[in-house]
């Protein structure tokens, strides 16, 4: 079994509180996931993001096939990074850090880092060679585009 990172870093011209506002807000990752996920949150422990909080999902990542993922919010530093960890769902393991630099005042820099794992041995590194690996750049893609709509007009 192969682990795997994704590492994504982009400019976002606003300042880090009217950034860390939205990005901390779970109702907002619906704005910047691709519709063709079909995402849909369906519980949350708490409607701010805190350590410890609980996030539900429903997604479609292949046509028609349904997947629940739940993670939680392992890391909370304030305007700084969060991390969020897969609980249950389609992968072995899911790590994800969200960290921002202040550049000034109207400009914040937010690398994320992803490590993952994927089930079924040899399987799983197969069709992360074949699809995964592809997947997650294309979200993370439209990640950028849509925060570039948000921000960078």
């Amino acid at each position: 079994m192969g682990y795997y990172q994704k590492k994504s870093e982009q400019i976002i011209k606003t300042d880090i509180n009217t950034l860390w506002d939205f990005i901390s807000d779970p109702s907002n990752l619906k704005k910047i996931t691709p519709a063709n996920l079909g995402f849909k949150i369906v519980n949350s422990s708490h409607n701010v993001m805190t350590e410890g909080m609980i996030i539900g999902y429903k997604i479609t990542p292949v046509v028609n096939i349904n997947t629940e993922w739940v993670t939680e919010i392992s890391h909370v530093k304030h305007k700084e990074v969060f991390v969020d960890q897969q609980i249950y769902g389609p992968y072995k393991l899911w790590h994800h850090q969200h960290i921002f630099k202040v550049i000034d005042d109207k400009s914040v820099s937010m690398t994320d880092i992803i490590t993952y794992a994927l089930p079924f041995g040899i399987i799983g590194d197969l069709l992360n060679f074949i699809f995964i690996q592809n997947k997650i750049k294309k979200i993370f893609e439209y990640r950028t585009i849509a925060l570039n709509e948000i921000f960078n007009k």
